[in-house]
């Protein structure tokens, strides 16, 4: 009997936001053309009218957070520095290229997203520009980091039974927008957001867009729901702010640009476990 290669998954079930629980729910949908005739527009813009009216499945779009040595990790966050470099050679291998949501969003309006993977980073650990920008240079990727906007050169303060992991600097994520890399908002406290009023949610939202708009000097499009959990009061606040889009864990049957699926990947997951999910992704996605 051939085993399931995605069975040792379950464990993760633990973990911060109940990751893969969350990502057995639901999905999401974005798509349309952008205007020659059209002055030209911001990156927040274009990625907005770029997700509109999204036809098929979404694009198959990869979940990290940290990629570090650590030997703690209870929440099962953290890929390792040789087993990230072997999952991004296993994509090149494919012929696949990770890139930037914002990059992938506005192909798939245009029908030319076969072959692009998005490559998504939450929280903005200090990790980022030591261990996955030189890999992602090597390959000719781009990627999105996340970052918590009120955090900047603090710590990952909300997980109480984690080990501390410094966050990116201002100054890192100046660099590392400099380089390539689409910043976007992981809210500004890392606050679950279902169930909060509405002039939190638009302090989270709005609020860290500002922040980091004012670091990279660049419009910033992306919001990633921290957990992945959000309910339709954090979709509106997200839309209301202007975001092109959000990205949160889960498929399910909703189809809003501001709630867009994401596949976990963790230090587990070699070559057949990657090729797994993606079969898994195209499978969900074909009844949209």
């Amino acid at each position: 009997m051939v085993a399931d290669p995605l069975q040792d998954e379950r464990p993760l079930e633990r973990q911060r936001g109940n990751v893969v629980q969350a990502e057995r729910a639901g999905g999401a949908e974005h798509a349309a053309d952008e205007s020659a005739q059209e002055p030209a527009k911001s990156t927040a813009e274009r990625t907005a009218e770029g997700t509109k009216g999204f036809t098929g499945r979404p694009p198959w779009t990869l979940m990290y957070h940290s990629v570090d040595s650590d030997e703690q990790d209870p929440y099962l966050l953290t890929v390792s520095p040789e087993r990230f470099a072997r999952q991004m050679d296993w994509l090149n291998r494919r012929k696949l290229r990770g890139v930037a949501m914002s990059e992938l969003l506005r192909a798939h309006a245009d029908g030319d997203a076969a072959g692009l993977v998005g490559l998504t980073f939450d929280d903005g650990y200090a990790d980022f520009p030591r261990e996955v920008v030189p890999v992602l240079r090597r390959h000719g990727f781009t990627a999105t980091a996340y970052v918590v906007a009120g955090r900047m050169g603090g710590h990952n303060a909300w997980d109480a039974d984690a080990p501390r992991k410094p966050l990116v600097t201002i100054a890192q994520v100046r660099a590392m927008a400099s380089a390539g890399v689409e910043i976007g908002s992981h809210s500004l406290s890392h606050r679950r957001m279902p169930g909060l009023p509405a002039e939190e949610l638009a302090l989270e939202t709005r609020r860290s867009k500002e922040l980091l708009e004012s670091v990279v000097e660049a419009p910033v499009a992306g919001f990633c729901y921290p957990y992945g959990l959000f309910d339709d009061a954090a979709m509106g606040a997200v839309r209301e702010a202007g975001y092109g889009y959000g990205v949160g864990i889960c498929h399910h049957s909703g189809t809003s640009r501001w709630a867009l699926p994401r596949c976990y990947v963790g230090q587990r997951d070699g070559g057949l476990r990657l090729r797994a999910k993606r079969v898994r992704h195209t499978v969900r996605g074909l009844g949209w």
